[in-house]
């Protein structure tokens, strides 16, 4: 098979790997129907995370099922699928209390740019779909594996509430579908903080009511400004960085909560702040396993289009131009099709 891998910041490959095979009872082959590039994968290819020694990439994917171990039943050969990112029994006890990307036996996924991918406890990872979904469902449901998921998982630690206002920092995938998420658990006010316009436009037409094009200091006054002096009850950051923290947490109003998603890279929280703030703070890897079915049926009811953050799509083998695009801004973010 053939698959992207990373050799030095900058240098994404395409090249010949070996083919994956069941090594455990609990795995599962599948042929990628979908795959992408994600924003953290952009980490390593900027130089900002250690890459060592050249290794494949991607953690994003729907696909057929071709083989499966002995111990798994939920899934079999021939059908279509969608898994997380992270790889979860579903059963140990941080996985029944909702939190799969915790799982005792975690894997976190890390080959999927790839025409065929080995996905560890794949009677807990892998959701099938009834049927095969037309393919226009397809990039809807690859959004579900890993961004949407993420993005809805930003709205639940952030606890939106119907009728409530949301904050939503960073414009990326993620970001965009978090406004989604705030949208479908009802938040009445939706502010989008974007300075890029082909992303203000997909943010309103996912369900954003405001946009704020200040950063910072000045972004976390005109957040103020738009709530009355006080602050949002839920804020979704979405990026990662120490900025995007230090505003999310900032946005909040006395009692509200943020719900931290991005990768963090260079962030530390002031205690003392915090403290005082009386905002509350959730995060981590989003358990996207604990809304697979949800997420699934909103995409195929045709209820949520999540597939509109593709707004580039490339052949597999041009996967190397897929990062580029995300790396320049010229793409929210590449969809790869084998």
């Amino acid at each position: 098979m053939r698959g992207a891998v990373i050799h030095a910041p900058g240098d994404v490959r395409f090249e010949t790997l070996d083919d994956p095979r069941i090594l455990h009872p609990t795995d599962a082959v599948i042929r990628t129907a979908a795959t992408c590039v994600c924003g953290s994968d952009l980490w390593p290819y900027r130089g900002l995370e250690p890459i060592g020694d050249p290794h494949p990439m991607g953690h994003e994917y729907v696909g057929f099922v071709e083989e499966v171990g002995s111990e798994v039943t939920s899934v079999k050969p021939g059908q279509f699928v969608v898994g997380s990112f992270a790889t979860s029994d579903n059963t140990c006890a941080n996985c029944r209390n909702g939190f799969q990307s915790n799982c005792l036996h975690r894997e976190f996924l890390s080959t999927c740019q790839a025409d065929v991918v080995r996905i560890p406890q794949a009677q807990g990872t892998l959701v099938a779909v009834d049927g095969v979904p037309d393919e226009a469902f397809w990039p809807g449901l690859l959004a579900v594996s890993d961004v949407m998921g993420t993005g809805w998982w930003a709205a639940d630690a952030a606890e939106v509430v119907p009728g409530s206002t949301a904050v939503v920092v960073g414009d990326g995938a993620v970001g965009l579908c978090a406004v989604i998420a705030a949208r479908e658990r009802g938040a009445e006010r939706i502010i989008a903080m974007s300075r890029h316009e082909p992303r203000q436009r997909l943010a309103r037409e996912f369900g954003a009511t405001d946009i704020v094009t200040e950063r910072g200091d000045e972004g976390v006054a005109r957040i103020k400004e738009l709530t009355g002096g006080i602050g949002a009850d839920s804020v979704l950051e979405c990026v990662g960085t120490a900025q995007a923290m230090r505003q999310a947490l900032r946005s909040a109003r006395p009692g509200g909560t943020v719900g931290f998603v991005g990768v963090p890279h260079e962030v530390a929280v002031d205690g003392q702040e915090l403290f005082f703030s009386h905002v509350g703070l959730r995060g981590g890897p989003a358990p996207v396993r604990r809304y697979l079915p949800d997420l699934i049926d909103r995409v195929l009811t045709g209820r949520i289009e999540p597939g509109k953050v593709f707004d580039l799509t490339l052949p597999l083998e041009q996967v190397a131009e897929g990062y580029r695009a995300m790396d320049e801004r010229r793409a929210v973010k590449a969809l790869l099709r084998p």
